[in-house]
């Protein structure tokens, strides 16, 4: 079926069932950020497949908000579906309830499937619809249309994130989950999302693709704790540890008849969970909205796994430089594309230890699709690349002992005085982000400007984030912390790692991303308090021919040379022969 015949197929059962406006997210039942296949709902019927985002569907219009990471790509995609892009963040964009309102008649009903909307755009929608005499009910049409959505009936294993590894045993963290729930008043807490069940039990699995997660809810108390999982993927040591720790293992299914089971409990529960558990718990219940407090506690990495991201971030820049040096000298030399080059890449990390796969589908935009922020090459049809020009590769590895997450941006041959002056000032922001001390209580937002001060000097900016949190052995995408523009009352604290990812983008012309790891530290005290730094994790260094040295400042120029130096320091011994003498050759001094 094309995007139209499915969306005429979507709106043939609205008129049977008298819905006015259907909402697609981008979600599952667990709220993940990367969905199972079976769960790509908005991707399904619009056909926009990048990972944010979402499709309103009314009887004669359809529109697809998203942010500015994907105005390109969801434009090009959208094209002929009878879809609008609506930019979200762009003044002329009107927000979606208030144009859902605008488009349904008075006393109209609004239709999404519960499981896979949250608490809070439940309420939302429906305190905005009840003001304006429409409502808002749980119908997941797309089930009766989308027939062939089956479930991946493949038994991916749960298996042990060691100790040694973890840092912290199973025990300690309920045992820290808990004292939080009676801090709180809580007598009961649900855990949804899958990356704070994986770490909450030093568990690990495969269901969702790059990500070391598997499907799960944990259901704890003061004295029982409940993993629903499908028994047949726990290996024997998951078991083990799982009753070691004094964790009963039920049925993935058992999870919302056990909900229906408790009564008069004071249930801790994060908002963004999936608006069916609300249902099935409100009768006897009484919520505590809350953010998981597993999900700050996972934020802070321990001394185990900062030692663990500082060990994979070595042997991924092992690959990285043998990657780079076959990339600039291969292009123009054998044929190659962006998908090829991807591939490429995740076979110089497979030859790493401990190494799991790629922890996000690599970005490689050679050219004008280096403009698309999360550009997605596929196997058929991708750009060829030859040395001309620019190429953007945005990549990272999972490791059994951490996460690691890079962008270069490299010239494969002649590239413009322009491109060089603006590759600088996005390599500008990333050295001063790098650089800062910064005093404790310090947000995100508060150093995001840092990063962003040489382009905006000149009226330029990029449309996404500066820094996103990043997991151990986990979700490339973490939070609660990052670094962007949007206001998050989350403080930086010791131990969090983040990324330091500055761009420019010329639409249809070409991107340029620079990316670092980053963790918070303490740095000194002093009279007025104390103060942090951070740590740069990543070990790759820049590409020389993409940077004009004369708009560096001395501390900027300096900072450069000591992480090249780093570099060196750190990977030299790992490397023989002509890649050796060439990665000599890229961390001289400038």
């Amino acid at each position: 079926m094309t995007t139209s015949e499915k969306i005429s197929a979507l709106r043939q059962k609205m008129s049977e069932n008298k819905i006015d406006a259907f909402i697609a997210y981008s979600a599952d039942p667990h709220m993940s950020e990367y969905l199972p296949q079976e769960w790509q709902e908005r991707a399904w019927i619009s056909g926009f497949t990048g990972s944010a985002g979402f499709v309103v569907i009314t009887q004669n219009k359809a529109g697809l908000w998203t942010d500015g990471r994907y105005f390109v790509q969801a434009a090009i995609e959208l094209e002929n579906s009878g879809i609008t892009l609506m930019k979200e963040g762009e003044e002329e964009t009107p927000n979606y309830i208030d144009w859902i309102i605008s488009e349904i008649p008075e006393n109209g009903t609004v239709a999404v499937n519960a499981l896979a909307t949250s608490n809070a755009n439940w309420e939302l929608l429906t305190k905005q619809l009840n003001s304006k005499n429409r409502k808002l009910v749980d119908l997941p049409l797309l089930k009766e249309i989308w027939t062939d959505r089956n479930p991946n009936a493949k038994k991916n294993p749960v298996f042990v994130h060691p100790i040694e590894r973890a840092g912290r045993s199973v025990t300690d963290k309920l045992s820290d989950i808990r004292n939080k729930m009676e801090e709180l008043g809580a007598t009961a807490h649900i855990i949804s999302s899958l990356d704070d069940v994986a770490w909450t039990l030093n568990l690990r699995g495969s269901d969702v693709q790059a990500n070391p997660v598997f499907l799960g809810y944990i259901i704890l108390t003061k004295n029982n704790a409940g993993l629903f999982v499908d028994l047949e993927k726990l290996d024997h040591d998951a078991r083990k540890q799982m009753d070691n720790s004094f964790v009963k293992m039920r049925p993935y299914e058992e999870f919302f008849p056990a909900l229906d089971r408790m009564k008069d409990e004071k249930i801790l529960i994060s908002p963004n969970s999936n608006q069916s558990i609300f249902e099935h718990l409100k009768n006897d219940n009484t919520f505590i909205k809350a953010p998981v407090p597993g999900n700050l506690m996972k934020a802070i990495k321990n001394e185990t796994e900062l030692e663990g991201f500082r060990t994979v971030m070595q042997r991924d820049g092992v690959a990285m430089v043998k990657f780079l040096y076959w990339l600039t000298h291969q292009a123009g030399k054998e044929a190659m594309t962006e998908f090829s080059i991807g591939e490429k890449l995740r076979d110089f990390r497979a030859e790493g230890k401990n190494f799991v796969g790629e922890s996000f589908g690599s970005i490689v935009g050679y050219l004008d699709n280096g403009a698309i922020m999360h550009y997605s090459a596929k196997s058929e049809g991708s750009k060829e690349v030859t040395n001309a020009s620019s190429i953007l590769v945005d990549s990272g590895g999972q490791y059994l002992e951490g996460t690691t997450d890079i962008t270069r941006t490299l010239a494969l041959g002649a590239v413009s005085d322009e491109f060089k002056h603006n590759c600088t000032l996005a390599l500008k922001g990333l050295i001063q982000l790098s650089m800062l001390k910064f005093p404790k209580g310090t947000r995100g937002v508060q150093l995001d400007a840092f990063a962003r001060m040489a382009l905006w000097k000149e009226a330029k900016d990029y449309n996404h984030g500066t820094g996103h949190g990043v997991g151990s052995f986990m979700n490339v995408h973490e939070g609660p912390q990052n670094i962007r523009k949007d206001m998050n009352p989350q403080e930086l604290i010791p131990g969090m790692v983040v990324s330091n990812e500055p761009g420019f983008y010329l639409d249809y012309h070409y991107g340029i991303r620079h990316e670092n790891l980053i963790a918070v530290k303490e740095w000194k005290k002093s009279d007025f308090g104390n103060f942090y730094e951070f740590e740069t994790l990543t070990v790759c260094p820049f590409d020389r021919n993409v940077i004009d040295v004369s708009l560096l400042t001395e501390p900027e120029k300096d900072w450069l040379n000591r992480y090249h130096q780093w570099c060196k320091e750190k990977l030299e011994n790992d490397l023989e022969g002509e890649v050796k003498t060439w990665f000599l050759d890229q961390v001289k001094p400038l």
